[in-house]
């Protein structure tokens, strides 16, 4: 499968240093930043600095070493905000993909979300 990667999208201009962030950690493949619209106390948006559009994308063509170094990070930014299910209520970790899966900026990143209840996933098919 083939996928197009627009260069231009507020996470490339984030990762060349044209947009300022709010750092929580960065690696040598991955950046993670406080959400600029926080929907839970804490809101952290994970990325790989290499062009992949969504998390299949990222699986598929990845090299082991960015998939290595984005988990980590994740687990890393875990620990650092203390969502951890292992040492406090739990996290949620989403990532939405395409437009069925309402995918707001075409660069993949994961949603670390916790610090209060969230509810329900998905509310019921209508």
């Amino acid at each position: 499968m083939a996928y197009a990667y627009d260069d231009q999208n507020i996470f490339a201009k984030i990762l060349r240093g044209e947009i300022p962030n709010n750092t929580v950690l960065e690696t040598e493949h991955t950046l993670a930043f406080a959400d600029i619209r926080p929907q839970a106390p804490t809101h952290v948006l994970v990325i790989p600095k290499g062009a992949y559009v969504t998390y299949d994308h990222f699986a598929a063509e990845a090299s082991d070493a960015e998939i290595v170094d984005f988990t980590r990070a994740v687990a890393k930014v875990v620990e650092m905000t203390g969502v951890g299910a292992d040492a406090g209520p739990g996290a949620r970790f989403i990532s939405n993909a395409g437009e069925h899966g309402v995918q707001e900026v075409p660069h993949f990143h994961l949603h670390v979300l916790g610090g209060r209840m969230l509810g329900r996933m998905l509310d019921p098919a209508e």
